[in-house]
C-alpha cells in the first residue's frame, strides 16, 4: 500500500498545477498556537522549578497563553495601519480549540488523557477573564480572522504510549501536568505532533485517513461551538500534514492549506482543490535570537519582486506577556515592519486566507467597501518546478 501511494506520488509531482502570481503587493499574517495553555504563569513557573525542571534556557519554557490585554495591544498596533483600500491588517489566528482536562485527568490518577474544549472553559488552575469574548471581538471587527490549527497540537497516541511505558517520560509528563502545564515540546519531542507521531517508521508517522479524519471532524465542531462560525483556513500543528490530511479538510469545507516557510514558492492548487500557500517571511522576535527587522524587510520586497503574497508567520508566543514579556518588543517591531512595507509600497493590499483564495477564483474579493480587483497571473508549473522556487 505504501508503494503504491509512493509511485500516485511521484506521478502526480509531474502533471500541471496552477500557480499564481499577483499584481500587487499583498501581505497576510498567519499565527498559530492561540487558544493553547502552556506554562501556568508564576504559579506554575514555581512549581516546576520546585519540582527539579529548571526553567529558562529556551523562549518556549515561558509560553504561556495570551490574555485579553494582550489581544487589545495587538488590535491597537494593527489599527494604526490601513492600506490603499483603507483596510487594516488582519491577523489569521490558527486556534488550538482544546486543552488537557486536568481535573478529571488527576481524578484518575494521571493515568489516561481527557480533553476540554476551550468554548467550555479552560483547564484547573486557569483563568483568563475576557479572552474568549476578546477573541470574538477581535473577529467581528475584522482585526483577526480565525482559522484552524488543532484540538491537542501533540499528537495524543504518542504521549498515551509513553505514559503507559512508564520510566522517566510518564513521569515527566505527569510532572508537567501536575502543575497545570500540558508540554514543552522543545523538551519532549517524542511527542510529535497531532498527525504525526515522530517515533513511528518514515512510512507510518502520519496517522490513518480514518482517524485523521475522526480528530479533524471533532475540531471542526469545536471550532463552530467556540467561534460561530465554520473554518476555510488550516494549518496543521508543526506544519506535518499529508494527503490524508488535506483530503480530510476539504472534506469539512477548508480551502486553503497554509505551510511553513519555503522561500518563494507561489500560492497554488494542490490536490483536493485546496490552494496551498506557504509562509515566506519569519517574524518570531520572541525566539528568533537573530532576529532582523531589514530581514524581514528583505524578504518582503523579494516577495513583491516575484509577485508572491508575503506570508508573514508570527506564532502567539510573541505576544504573550504574563510570564516573560514577549509582546512589547514584538509590537514595536510589527508597527515598524507595516509602517515600512507602507512606505515604499502605497498600493498594498492587507489580506487573509479567503481573500486570497477569492482572488485566486475571480481575480477580486469583497470588502464592506466593494471589490478589490488584482492582476492574477495564472502559471501551468509541474508541482516539483514550484517547490524549486524555494
Amino acid at each position: 500500500m505504501n508503494l503504491a501511494r509512493k509511485v500516485w506520488q511521484r506521478a502526480k509531482d509531474v502533471l500541471p498545477i496552477s500557480a499564481f502570481h499577483f499584481g500587487r503587493p499583498l501581505v497576510l499574517l498567519q499565527s498559530d498556537d492561540w487558544g493553547r495553555v502552556g506554562l501556568r504563569d508564576g504559579d506554575g513557573l514555581e512549581q516546576l522549578r520546585a519540582a527539579g525542571i529548571e526553567l529558562g534556557e529556551h523562549p518556549y519554557d515561558f509560553y504561556t497563553l495570551e490574555i485579553a490585554e494582550d489581544l487589545s495591544a495587538l488590535m491597537a498596533t494593527l489599527t494604526r495601519h490601513r492600506d490603499l483600500e483603507g483596510r487594516h491588517p488582519c491577523l489569521e489566528m490558527n486556534f488550538v480549540v482544546g486543552n488537557l482536562d486536568f481535573a478529571r485527568m488527576e481524578a484518575d490518577g494521571w493515568e489516561k488523557i481527557h480533553i476540554l474544549q476551550l468554548a467550555e472553559s479552560l483547564p484547573k488552575g486557569w483563568d483568563r477573564p475576557g479572552l474568549v469574548e476578546a477573541y470574538r471581538a477581535g473577529i467581528s471587527d475584522g482585526v483577526f480572522y480565525p482559522s484552524l490549527h488543532g484540538t491537542l497540537h501533540f499528537c495524543s497516541k504518542s504521549v498515551e504510549r509513553n505514559l503507559a511505558g512508564g520510566g522517566e517520560r510518564a513521569t515527566l509528563l505527569r510532572t508537567l501536568w501536575q502543575a497545570g502545564t500540558p508540554y514543552i515540546h522543545w523538551r519532549m519531542p517524542w511527542i510529535g505532533y497531532e498527525y504525526w507521531d515522530p517515533e513511528k517508521p518514515p512510512d507510518d508517522r502520519f496517522l490513518p485517513l480514518a482517524s485523521q479524519q475522526e480528530i479533524i471532524g471533532q475540531t471542526v465542531g469545536a471550532f463552530a461551538k467556540l467561534l460561530s462560525v465554520l473554518p476555510f483556513s488550516a494549518c496543521a500543528p508543526g506544519y506535518r500534514a499529508n494527503d490524508d490530511t488535506v483530503r480530510a479538510w476539504a472534506q469539512h469545507g477548508i480551502r486553503v492549506a497554509q505551510n511553513g516557510p519555503r522561500g518563494l514558492v507561489p500560492p497554488h492548487l494542490g490536490d483536493h482543490e485546496v490552494l496551498q500557500l506557504f509562509r515566506t517571511i519569519e517574524f518570531e522576535p520572541a525566539v528568533d535570537a537573530n532576529f532582523s527587522l531589514d530581514h524581514c524587510l528583505d524578504q518582503a520586497e523579494a516577495c513583491f519582486i516575484q509577485g508572491v503574497p508575503a506570508v508573514v508567520s508570527v506564532h502567539s508566543i510573541n505576544f504573550h506577556s504574563t510570564v516573560k514579556d514577549f509582546r512589547t518588543r514584538t509590537l514595536k517591531y510589527l508597527n515598524e515592519f507595516l509602517s515600512a512595507i507602507q512606505s515604499r509600497h502605497s498600493d498594498l493590499l492587507f489580506v487573509n486566507d479567503k481573500e486570497l483564495h477569492a482572488l485566486v477564483e475571480h481575480g477580486c474579493y469583497e470588502t464592506a467597501g466593494g471589490s478589490v480587483r488584482v492582476d492574477v497571473i495564472q502559471k501551468k508549473l509541474r508541482k516539483a518546478q514550484v517547490l524549486a522556487k524555494a
